[in-house]
């Protein structure tokens, strides 16, 4: 349609040599400019409805963060005792996304290998827009975000959280620059081997900031659960798992709408990657849950807990969801398009309830012998007795956290979409 208008102005020129003709031609000209930049703009009514609706719920999760930030942290599940909930939880899980995003990118890159065809900026961006969550989960855990500066200028740089701080915001910065070395690098403006040096520091970067999150819960000696030094490499493999499976399903469904081409082997690759990944991470989980349970001490209550306690059903839902999504990517037969959707649904559930259990089983085992005073601020359930609080599930979200927490989600979903719809995410050759 572009290059019919340009000819209609090219012919009008021609025959017209008149003023009027020229301001005619000239508001063409024009014409076709505004109709080439909109042609640049991909997606139709669906990413418009998708982009407006993530911004509403923005919007309502800010509002909520408001009303949370006015009536103080006791509005949410949260107690002194049981004092990380769904927000880290999040924070951990979309750290996961991220990591896995970018690795998937950075490898073909940084080995000199064959990727897995033109998705490795879409696998960049979502990256870019999980950590943007990630951070964002952080801020909304704060009581009083505005104190925020007092943790540069007071730091402690011998603290996890410090190191997660410094090696997450580095990571950011870090995810667009490798963006913009791609986008570049399609121009002719970036060598090869200076974007292979980014895809290196980038990937070293990827690993760094699950480690570092891994180790804000390993290094913490009082907790049964978290204190094993396999949670490092253990954080490694469930963001393989789940950053593996956001990528496939981005990619098939962006393939679907049009906005690239995914062809069928690059799936089927990916598919096997996913497949590797979740045996890996299994193996990492059967691994500490022997360690835990084979002297038959403090440990065996953390496997009871899981296999058969209060967090049974997020253990099973990771288990047997892990052994679907491995049968699909691994089965030749089972390699359709549909089932291969299902298998990375299933494998980002179970590391998201890999996360529940880690946050919520640290605080369901007390490390405390003389608990003190039962309150309303120590621990929910406090009318029940110490006792009687920790039989059940410590910690549930309140409808507030699930508001603020969608607000979050929203946020990077609006973000993501609204990459797709403007920015130069899509593959040269497309």
């Amino acid at each position: 349609m572009t290059n019919m208008q340009f000819s209609d102005v090219a012919v009008s020129d021609e025959m017209d040599f008149s003023e009027g003709g020229r301001e005619a031609a000239s508001a063409a000209g024009r014409s076709a400019e505004r109709a080439k930049e909109k042609a640049q703009a991909w997606g139709g009514a669906a990413l418009n409805a998708v982009i407006g609706v993530s911004g509403v719920l923005t919007v309502a999760g800010v509002a909520l963060w408001g009303i949370q930030l006015s009536g103080g942290m006791v509005q949410t599940a949260m107690r002194n005792l049981d004092s990380w909930g769904l927000y880290i939880t999040m924070f951990m899980f979309f750290v996961g996304l991220s990591a896995g995003g970018l690795i998937i990118s950075s490898v073909p890159k940084a080995f000199g290998i064959k990727g897995f065809g033109g998705i490795s900026k879409v696998a960049v961006y979502s990256s870019i827009a999980c950590t943007v969550a990630a951070i964002g989960f952080v801020v909304v855990d704060l009581g009083q975000p505005v104190r925020l500066w007092e943790l540069f200028a007071y730091s402690n740089l011998g603290s996890p959280l410090m190191w997660d701080i410094v090696v997450l915001g580095t990571y950011l910065i870090l995810s667009c620059v490798y963006l913009w070395a791609q986008v570049q690098s399609e121009k002719g403006k970036v060598s090869a081997a200076a974007l292979r040096v980014i895809s290196v520091i980038a990937l070293v970067c990827a690993v760094l900031v699950h480690s570092v999150t891994a180790w804000i819960f390993g290094l913490q000696v009082g907790r049964e659960m978290w204190h094993t030094a396999l949670l490092a490499p253990w954080f490694v493999s469930s963001a393989l798992v789940c950053g593996t499976g956001l990528v496939m399903l981005v990619c098939m469904g962006l393939s679907k709408a049009g906005y690239l081409e995914f062809s069928r082997e690059n799936l089927v690759k990916l598919a096997k990657l996913l497949g590797a990944f979740v045996c890996v991470d299994l193996y990492f989980f059967g691994c500490d849950l022997l360690t835990e349970a084979f002297p038959a001490a403090g440990g065996m209550e953390v496997v009871t807990m899981l296999v058969s306690g209060p967090l049974a059903p997020f253990f099973w839902v990771e288990i047997i969801g892990c052994i679907l999504c491995a049968a699909v990517c691994f089965v030749p037969s089972l390699r359709k398009p549909g089932l291969l959707a299902v298998g990375a649904v299933l494998a980002i559930a179970g590391i998201f309830c890999k996360r529940v259990q880690l946050l919520v089983g640290g605080f369901q085992l007390t490390n405390l012998d003389m608990p003190g005073p039962v309150t309303s601020l120590s621990v929910t359930n406090w009318e029940s007795g110490f006792s009687g609080a920790y039989s059940g599930l410590v910690y549930w979200p309140t409808p507030l956290e699930f508001g603020v927490a969608l607000g979050v989600v929203a946020l990077a979903v609006l973000i993501f979409c609204l990459g797709v719809k403007f920015l130069p995410l899509r593959p040269k050759e497309d």
